[in-house]
């Protein structure tokens, strides 16, 4: 059975697994909010251990009743915490209001927003607004996002940073940029992709003791791809075998200045395991794209004849790296198309197919769009496209009956059944030239090895993005380049 702690939900899908624990299984809302403040609180104290004055912001919701529980378990540890209230306790209702009650019998004080200057404090909760907010935090709770973001201290999210949108990812206006987040009952995807990182910080799960049918009761959730997937889907290799044991890739593309692009990917499928690599390329630059990397096979094509003398025996096809927008970009991808072979489609190929190749029927293909292209795919705006990535991607893989990975900060892979995949993993400094043509040729890869496209996506996407951030370690994010990621691909494929 799958772990349900790398399952992904939407804010709607973790309010019907609250409903669910409640209702279908009796347990008291009251017992979840304590379970959740009971969490947050213990991960304060193990990841500050030496802060001893709270500061609980506190909203009007369920939210700010999961806040009052922490600041009553301070208090209760012999701690300082001061409940600051966007809402007098008067005012909440349900459980909400029975964790303010408990609060304020314990001894605690509640302080109305705006506080006094002279307050001191280690450590500060946003127990704002949680997961409900579709807008940007106004009024008191705009001016509250802004104490937080520029107090100075170590912030801890509860559920969720205030004004972080829990499905896109999207920070709405003004959002809290938290160092840790802890989040409850479902992950909500938007803590993984987008803006998500940046203000989550370092998410903590906990399922609030709730049983696995809760998770069960919302099937349609997303996943949360983790590093084990890599041993799981690569297992070791047989030593009775050969080159061809391991598929041949051909790379199609580096028209006029731009041969470094399908070199890139080209490389990047061998270092990724591919048996053989072929790169099918402008005739000038066939002397020089394996200079560097012999052991690359290069072959000159100035037609789309002499490329279809190339596509009968290869496993698959990656194609668009430095392919230009050419007539002879146009004859590429129509014989990669017409060769019924697995295609990885980037870059220029991306374009070409919403432009002159649109209603194109496709063999089974992987389009790897930043969002730019996949704006131009789907008849959208970039803005569009980072306003919902997971819908984007969904909406890429129904259009064009084929995986899409929308790349970027919480890389993004749906098929054309509505299922998707988040990777949590990559740096910023991946966001380098060259840096997808290295994706496209790792995606290969593990398609010439056998996998499927749903699990070639998936592993190529951790592969590449886990090769990023062990370059960004040796070299750092500022500077790094496309082939630092790849002289780390055996690293990463070949785990310890």
């Amino acid at each position: 059975m799958l772990d349900q702690t790398i399952r992904l939900y939407t804010a709607e899908q973790v309010r019907g697994l609250d409903q669910c624990a409640i209702e279908g299984h009796g347990i008291p809302g009251m017992e979840l909010m304590e379970n959740a403040g009971r969490f947050t609180f213990e991960l304060a104290r193990d990841r500050y251990p030496s802060a001893e004055k709270y500061l609980v912001l506190c909203g009007g919701g369920n939210n700010g009743g999961d806040g009052y529980v922490v600041a009553r378990l301070a208090l209760e540890a012999g701690l300082q915490a001061t409940v600051c209230a966007l809402k007098e306790p008067a005012g909440l209702h349900g459980d909400a209001a029975t964790a303010a009650a408990r609060w304020l019998e314990a001894g605690g004080e509640v302080l109305a927003w705006p506080m006094v200057d002279s307050l001191r404090f280690d450590l500060v909760f946003d127990a704002l607004l949680g997961t409900g907010l579709d807008r940007e935090p106004a009024g008191s709770y705009g001016e509250a996002v802004d104490f937080i973001n520029s107090c100075g201290k170590p912030v801890i999210a509860v559920d969720i940073p205030s004004g972080l949108n829990a499905d896109s990812g999207v920070a709405m206006g003004k959002a809290v940029r938290a160092q840790h987040s802890a989040t409850f009952i479902g992950r909500k995807r938007g803590l993984y992709t987008a803006d998500g990182p940046d203000h989550a910080g370092k998410v903590m799960f906990s399922d609030l003791q709730t049983p696995q049918s809760v998770a069960d009761s919302e099937p349609d959730y997303g996943i949360l791809v983790q590093e084990s997937l890599i041993r799981k889907k690569l297992p070791r290799r047989q030593r009775n075998s050969h080159k061809g044991s391991f598929g041949w890739v051909l790379a199609v593309g580096g028209n006029h200045g731009m041969s470094g692009a399908v070199r890139l990917a080209g490389e990047a499928a061998l270092r990724s395991g591919a048996g053989k690599v072929t790169v099918a390329t402008r005739t000038d630059h066939a002397p020089l794209v394996n200079v560097a990397c012999p052991e690359l096979m290069v072959r000159g094509v100035d037609t789309g004849e002499q490329l279809n003398s190339l596509v009968g025996e290869v496993s698959v096809i990656v194609t668009g790296t430095g392919l230009g927008q050419s007539a002879w970009s146009g004859a590429m991808l129509k014989y990669c198309v017409a060769s019924g072979r697995p295609l990885v489609i980037d870059a220029d190929g991306l374009n070409l197919l919403a432009g002159d190749f649109q209603g194109t029927c496709l063999p089974p293909s992987v389009l790897t769009p930043h969002p730019a292209e996949a704006a131009r795919l789907l008849g959208l705006s970039s803005r569009d496209v980072q306003a919902d990535r997971v819908g984007a991607a969904k909406a890429l893989a129904h259009r064009y009956q084929a995986m899409a990975v929308l790349k970027g900060c919480g890389t993004v892979v749906a098929d054309p059944s509505g299922r998707y995949a988040i990777c949590p993993y990559g740096n910023p400094g991946m966001a380098t030239a060259g840096s997808g043509d290295v994706l496209a040729g790792v995606i290969a890869a593990m398609v010439a090895q056998g996998l499927d496209l749903w699990d070639a996506s998936l592993v190529g996407v951790l592969a590449h993005a886990l090769a990023g951030d062990l370059a960004a370690s040796r070299v750092g994010e500022r500077g790094l380049i496309a082939s630092d990621i790849t002289s780390q691909l055996p690293l990463v494929l070949n785990p310890r």
